[in-house]
């Protein structure tokens, strides 16, 4: 029996350094790289001599029609991720895009419908979750009846500003969506897959600008309290990681079940064990860590799958659409503090 052909896929939008997790996920699946597309020359070069195999498009029209090209990956500038999506599904092909997915629920409601019209695939690579080792371990645990039923998440996405690498769009809030939008989208993905809510409460939301006047449209703090049908959530996230820490963010992540719980240390461990994808397990028997280092990530190759099966594991859909429009009320209910602009 001859093998399958592998999934030809191509990028489209390199403005956030993830889509090297994503094509590199694809990749490691078996997935082909054919081509890509940018307009930023020094996006081009670094993209170019990571992924020498594929060939730099003329446009965005020129992957589009390519009826051999089956997936299109995507990390462009926020703002235009779900109209390029739009015209992904609508040309035929399958989609995989960065976090956050979309920027205003006009946006989810179009993607929506586009969806369904064509039957394509819009999956969000919720990368703190689908990337992250410790985080899929904490999944296969918890799943497994580990710390019982789960009651409540809490979940620290901390990040380091980096203010000096930054494009003009990252403090524009129309184009990168606010905080919560962004951040905020990782850790209620995760509440939702940790807690298995289908019905979902915002109780409050806060954003707010405490340390850039300078840029009176950027929040770099943001906080939101969940309340589901089968637990509840906090979430806190920031862009104020001291230069002092060996990584850009000490991401952690609090499960809290009925029979015991886990906490994960995803990208460090401060004055503790080297190295990131750390997870500790306090149950009826003990307190256990486990490193999971070692642990393998399906994402990519569950979207393949998806791909070729026309079916829907890697990341259901309706869980990117109901992850992002949470995230997006939160932003638009949010109390705002500091320094913001009003818009």
């Amino acid at each position: 029996m001859s093998a399958k052909p592998p999934i030809r896929f191509s990028a489209i939008g390199l403005n956030h350094g993830h889509i090297y997790n994503q094509t590199h996920a694809l990749l490691q699946a078996g997935a082909e790289l054919v081509s890509f597309y940018a307009i930023e020359p020094e996006l081009i070069d670094r993209y170019a001599k990571t992924f020498p195999q594929a060939r730099l498009a003329g446009s965005v029209e020129e992957i589009l029609e390519d009826e051999t090209i089956q997936l299109v990956a995507s990390a462009s500038i926020f703002n235009e991720r779900a109209p390029l999506g739009v015209a992904v599904m609508q040309h035929g092909k399958d989609y995989m895009v960065d976090k956050p997915g979309f920027t205003t629920l006009e946006q989810v409601a179009e993607v929506r419908r586009v969806q369904v019209e064509t039957g394509r695939i819009y999956s969000i690579f919720f990368s703190e979750r689908l990337g992250n080792r410790a985080t899929v371990k904490a999944g296969e645990l918890v799943h497994s009846g580990a710390i019982g039923r789960v009651i409540q998440t809490i979940g620290m996405g901390p990040h380091r500003t980096r203010l000096e690498t930054r494009d003009p769009w990252f403090f524009r809030r129309e184009q990168y969506g606010g905080i919560l939008c962004d951040i905020g989208s990782h850790q209620i993905d995760q509440f939702l897959f940790f807690t298995g809510s289908t019905e979902v409460e915002v109780v409050g939301s806060t954003v707010a600008n405490y340390g850039h006047p300078q840029y009176p449209e950027l929040e770099d703090f943001g906080e939101v309290l969940l309340r589901g049908d089968r637990g509840t959530g906090f979430v806190r996230i920031d862009w104020f990681t001291p230069d002092g820490l060996p990584t850009w963010g000490d991401g952690r992540l609090f499960i809290l079940g009925t029979e015991g719980y886990i906490e994960l240390r995803k990208y460090c461990d401060i004055a503790g064990r080297p190295g990131g994808d750390h997870l500790f397990l306090v149950d009826q028997e003990g307190v256990n860590y486990i490193d999971c280092k070692d642990v393998d990530m399906p994402y990519g190759r569950q979207l393949l799958e998806d791909v070729i099966n026309r079916t829907d594991t890697a990341v259901p859909q309706e869980h990117c659409f109901f992850a992002s429009e949470l995230s997006l009320k939160a932003e638009a209910q949010a109390k705002r503090l500091g320094n913001l602009k009003e818009l």
